[in-house]
């Protein structure tokens, strides 16, 4: 009966260790080539690594360097762990590509200490910056057609 449990135990133990590797087999074949040019991310961004609607991510040093370029940027400030972002995105990340709109990421969850100069308080954001100065922001979950309208109004005219 003893040498029953063992081997039981001993099988249990050698399946946690093999998904062990496997899990982590997978994070690091994910983590190759990702946008955020480092290996120390959050779970929560590791699954959106293959997520189209969370490609074109922007790193905070880039995104200062437009808006003091005068460059026009629209940016979408959101957290993997938010639920109103993981609500949000999957309407709006097509909506933007749909209308022509080139809509850069940001993931506050890997660099909120980075844009604290943007003073973003809550998520999802979305900012227009154009001549070097915040045109618009729309805070928190809105609707489809609020977002097309913010695109329309201040992004493509």
């Amino acid at each position: 009966m003893q040498k029953k449990m063992l081997a039981i135990v001993g099988v249990i133990v050698v399946l946690i260790i093999a998904l062990y590797f496997v899990i982590d087999y997978k994070n690091n074949k994910a983590l190759e080539d990702n946008p955020y040019g480092t290996n120390d991310l959050d779970q929560a961004t590791i699954d959106q690594l293959d997520d189209p609607n969370y490609g074109n991510q922007i790193l905070p040093d880039d995104l200062i360097e437009q808006i003091d370029n005068g460059d026009a940027v629209t940016v979408y400030y959101y957290s993997p762990i938010c639920v109103y972002c993981q609500n949000t995105t999957p309407y709006l990340s097509p909506l933007a590509e749909d209308m022509g709109v080139d809509m850069k990421k940001l993931n506050l969850l890997e660099f909120s200490n980075e844009v604290t100069r943007f003073g973003i308080t809550s998520t999802p954001t979305l900012v227009y910056y154009e001549d070097g100065e915040e045109v618009i922001r729309l805070e928190g979950q809105k609707t489809e057609e609020e977002y097309e309208k913010f695109f329309e109004e201040y992004v493509l005219n």
